[in-house]
């Protein structure tokens, strides 16, 4: 059984923009922020809060109490150089404590790997401090059991999404979008994108005309008559489409390239990154699809052959060559926000047609 493991955001920016940032926490998926308690004040949020107060949810304490305050878990923060730090570690959580903090200088991988080691065993929780999305992800793989929460302190939403994506926990809420238009449009320059992971059936990238209208599109995993499977490969669209990347910024899909990452999301919305490999633009037959959800319209262009495939609800697979007015096909749809170089702009107007 695979353990809940935890990211808590300590958030760098200034009370002002605090209300914000906690509300874009909450809809990440986050329920945990490293924060004193005060500061949130009138601020409405779901939010738990860890923090050396006695406001706190999670209270990190500096020495033994006498009695543990009713309804809150208690902690202590622990900085780890050498092997005595940590049997002492061991020590002092075997008096019932609910969770350590450990923050590791130098040698991150080895100390955490001992505490992990020592403690899985007891009911301790075990969180590490990390300060970028890369040492949140090698601290929640470490032994492969990993530490069960990581304090990560950042200003950066994008920075949240990327770490969300790492850990697997990132959903995006697919809708179903039901075809009003498809049409031959000639020639034109379609994307290949060559993953340098296996994709598995259910799975594709997030591809379409619009930053806030993405079709699902399959990978090749399934092949045909006359292909073979290829299950790296995403025959994405069109050169001027936008896919979504894994820190919420989108890119054309013209810009994608060797060592860049690409978001691949299953038929259920669950999202996880990948590195390209390789990606083939040649010019091919396109159509033009269109769908309609929630009254938003969006549309994509895809290479006009058997082997491209959008996702059903349910799962099923259905050919673009296959499609019909009336189909319904897994999308993602939101309202539209303009965007500047890829990132979002929350104030601006934008129309996309």
């Amino acid at each position: 059984m695979s353990k809940t493991r935890e990211l808590i955001i300590a958030p760098k920016v200034s009370q002002g923009q605090l209300p914000k940032f906690l509300a874009q926490l909450q809809d990440e998926g986050i329920n945990m922020a490293y924060l004193d308690p005060k500061k949130i004040g009138k601020i409405k949020t779901k939010l738990e809060t860890i923090y050396p107060s006695p406001d706190a949810k999670h209270v990190v304490i500096e020495k033994d109490l006498a009695k543990k305050p009713k309804g809150k878990k208690i902690g202590r923060k622990f900085k780890i150089l050498s092997n005595e730090d940590i049997e002492n570690v061991l020590n002092i959580a075997k008096k019932g404590l609910d969770f350590v903090i450990v923050e590791v200088k130098d040698w991150k991988i080895i100390p955490l790997e001992n505490i992990i080691a020592k403690l899985h065993k007891i009911h301790t929780k075990i969180y590490a401090i990390a300060r970028t999305p890369e040492e949140v992800r090698k601290m929640f793989s470490i032994l492969e059991v990993g530490v069960d929460g990581v304090i990560f302190s950042t200003s950066s939403i994008g920075e949240v999404r990327e770490v969300m994506i790492y850990l697997g926990s990132k959903n995006f809420g697919l809708k179903k979008g039901k075809i009003i238009e498809i049409k031959e449009v000639g020639d034109g320059e379609r994307v290949c994108v060559d993953t340098a992971s296996m994709l598995h059936k259910g799975e594709g990238m997030l591809i379409g005309s619009r930053s806030n209208f993405l079709f699902l599109v399959h990978n090749e995993s399934v092949g045909s008559s006359f292909t073979s499977p290829r299950p790296f490969r995403v025959n994405a669209g069109a050169v001027h489409c936008y896919t979504l990347s894994p820190d919420g910024t989108t890119s054309y899909l013209s810009e994608v390239e060797t060592g860049s990452e690409v978001l691949i999301v299953d038929s259920k919305g669950k999202a996880r990154r990948a590195t390209v490999g390789r990606s083939k633009i040649e010019r091919r037959p396109m159509l033009m699809i269109k769908a309609t959800v929630d009254g938003e319209v969006g549309g994509i262009i895809a290479q006009d052959a058997e082997t491209i495939r959008f996702v059903k609800p349910g799962g099923k697979l259905v050919s673009v060559t296959h499609l019909k007015k009336g189909d319904t096909v897994m999308v993602y749809s939101k309202v539209a926000t303009g965007r500047h170089f890829g990132m979002e702009v929350s104030d601006e107007y934008i129309l996309e047609k």
